[in-house]
């Protein structure tokens, strides 16, 4: 489902303020698995999180998304490949301003072609998936911040993603409203059968997910399966 093998990424290769910030990454993730990935900062989390994400190439070795071989792919292409492969969750939510949380979950379809009917249709099934049916015509600037998160979460699952990729999801959020965020996650994973990697710093959410990578120094440190479904729904 997602490979990495042998993954190196280099910044400024060659000159004198070389930095090696991922060194031999090897990684595979299932379908359907619920896995955390771990680590301070500077410890290369975000570096691994920008090439699973397919926003950045590896300097060296390989990565394959759903059979497809990424580390060569022109920008076009890597472009389509996210759209149509990975669903984003970001902790600034990421929401267009100027649009309402129908259209914002329906904007990924336009991008690849989607009829306006159906894309208003699955916008509104997602976003009553995600308990926000009744906040389907309000701005974002009229939602909690929970609440954007939620919109954010039906958006990154408009397309079908092979893989939801959420980065920081509840770093914005108060303790109480991050844990409904998390379960969230959790039912969408059980019930959707979802692919979903964690990026966090937050240890209490990453053993709430089956499996927990932790990377230090950009290396993989420990790769943990955890109890399954570790969460409360």
């Amino acid at each position: 489902m997602l490979v990495l093998q042998n993954v190196v990424k280099r910044y400024f290769a060659g000159e004198p303020n070389e930095l090696e910030a991922l060194k031999q990454v090897s990684l595979t993730v299932n379908r359907g698995e619920l896995v955390s990935i771990v680590g301070q900062s500077g410890s290369g989390k975000s570096t691994l999180m920008n090439i699973i994400g397919a926003l950045d190439r590896p300097t060296e070795g390989r990565y394959i998304l759903d059979g497809t071989p990424v580390e060569d792919m022109r920008d076009n292409d890597l472009s389509a490949l996210r759209n149509e492969k990975v669903g984003f969750v970001f902790q600034t939510f990421n929401l267009v301003s100027k649009i309402n949380a129908l259209q914002n979950v329906a904007l990924p379809m336009f991008y690849k072609g989607i009829p306006a009917r159906a894309r208003k249709e699955r916008a509104a099934a997602l976003l009553a998936l995600v308990g926000m049916a009744d906040r389907m015509t309000h701005m974002p600037n009229e939602l909690s911040g929970g609440q954007k998160q939620r919109v954010a979460i039906a958006r990154a699952l408009a397309n079908d993603p092979a893989i939801i990729l959420a980065d920081e999801p509840t770093g914005a959020l108060d303790s109480e409203t991050g844990k409904m965020v998390m379960d969230l996650f959790l039912r969408i994973h059980k019930e959707e059968k979802r692919t979903i990697l964690l990026i966090t710093h937050n240890e209490a959410l990453a053993d709430m997910t089956e499996r927990k990578i932790t990377i230090h120094d950009g290396r993989i440190a420990s790769d943990v399966c955890l109890q399954k479904g570790g969460g409360v729904l």
